[in-house]
């Protein structure tokens, strides 16, 4: 479930502190327009706009995920859209910043924007093509969630690949280990990075899977470091 739109989150003294949206959380709409230079090979965006590689783009905020009818969407998207996952400024975000540690199998086969202010202001371009982009802060689609991305600590711990080999038994019963993808998205030989992003992901509920948020809720920073050292390579 999201939060209201009209709020995020900081954390202050330790309490997580809900802090209302303004225009100056918004991105810079014109620079928004030459980042979105990178995806446009892919998506195309205003009038007239296509389905191309990926969908257009046009009306994309409170579009459910995979919601764009006679697009072939990913199953793995799809997945997502048929858990609740909606676009919005901040789910946006989160997607275009590792698209395949959001949805793991997404076809979108795009490094991501690490950078976030590309990322608030390729939101805030595609924002113009909603259908009320005139509802500034205050109405969805113009809210800006926090920023999600990991503590560079986390990034930074080594796991050990013996103690996630240990941990590995839940995971697959249902992920085979020896990478099928039939049914349930595979997971082994990823990068790292992606592997801790995506259960942090889980962990914090920003990906909406009930089952996935349990089990990553349970696992520690060290715990996650583990099973991403194992599952990069299992061999």
């Amino acid at each position: 479930m999201r939060l209201p739109h009209q709020l995020f989150f900081v954390i202050v003294g330790g309490v997580l502190t809900p802090v209302v949206a303004t225009a100056e959380d918004l991105g810079d709409a014109e620079a928004g327009k030459v980042v979105f230079e990178e995806c446009s090979s892919c998506h195309q965006v205003g009038k007239g706009a296509e389905n191309k590689i990926g969908p257009h783009l046009n009306g994309v905020f409170g579009r459910k995920a995979a919601g764009l009818e006679g697009f072939n969407y990913s199953k793995s998207l799809t997945r997502a859209g048929n858990s609740g996952l909606e676009w919005h400024a901040d789910t946006l975000s989160d997607y275009v910043e590792n698209p395949r540690a959001f949805a793991s199998g997404t076809r979108m086969n795009f490094a991501g924007l690490k950078n976030p202010e590309d990322r608030a202001n390729v939101v805030a371009y595609l924002r113009g093509f909603s259908d009320n982009p005139s509802d500034i802060p205050e109405a969805d689609p113009t809210a800006k969630g926090t920023d999600h991305s990991i503590d560079p600590e986390i990034l930074a711990i080594q796991g050990d690949p013996e103690y996630g080999a240990y941990l590995s038994n839940e995971c697959t019963t249902c992920h085979q280990i020896e990478g099928g993808d039939e049914g349930i998205p595979s997971i082994v030989y990823w990068p790292a990075e992606d592997f801790v992003v995506a259960l942090h992901a889980y962990k914090e509920k920003k990906r909406p899977h009930p089952v996935m948020q349990m089990i990553a809720g349970r696992l520690n920073n060290d715990e996650i470091a583990a099973l991403a050292a194992y599952f990069n390579n299992p061999e």
